[in-house]
């Protein structure tokens, strides 16, 4: 997998621009911040990075890891909560996909289907 940045662009923090990719294709539906049991974590940075390792769970049944992921997109509720925590979202992604940046885009929309829901992250991946 190979990043993809235009010359002159401004370097990217956290994401990628785009990426280039062969291989098997592996699409995981969007993953919220509940456990297993169907527990939420109680704030964003928490739900986050339940929601990555759902993500690593679904992929690990294709053979696939974070560093397979080329694209996330990320569905938030409060787009001045993920701004003021920053912080702990990055610390969050970092512990569970590393420091594998692949291209995102996070998108406020006014609810999720799971009222407790802060976030929801889909990401295809190529193996």
């Amino acid at each position: 997998m190979r990043r993809l940045q235009p010359p002159g662009w401004p370097e990217p923090r956290g994401y990628a621009n785009g990426m280039l990719a062969e291989g098997r294709l592996v699409f995981v539906g969007g993953q919220i911040g509940w456990d297993s049991r169907g527990v939420f974590a109680p704030d964003l940075a928490g739900q986050v990075r339940q929601a990555l390792l759902n993500i690593v769970a679904v992929l690990a049944e294709a053979d696939a890891k974070p560093e397979h992921v080329a694209r996330l997109t990320w569905f938030i509720t409060d787009r001045e909560d993920y701004l003021a925590r920053q912080k702990e979202i990055g610390a969050a992604y970092r512990d569970v996909m590393g420091r594998h940046f692949p291209a995102m885009a996070v998108v406020q929309v006014v609810a999720l289907v799971e009222a407790e829901a802060k976030v929801e992250i889909e990401a295809t991946a190529v193996v």
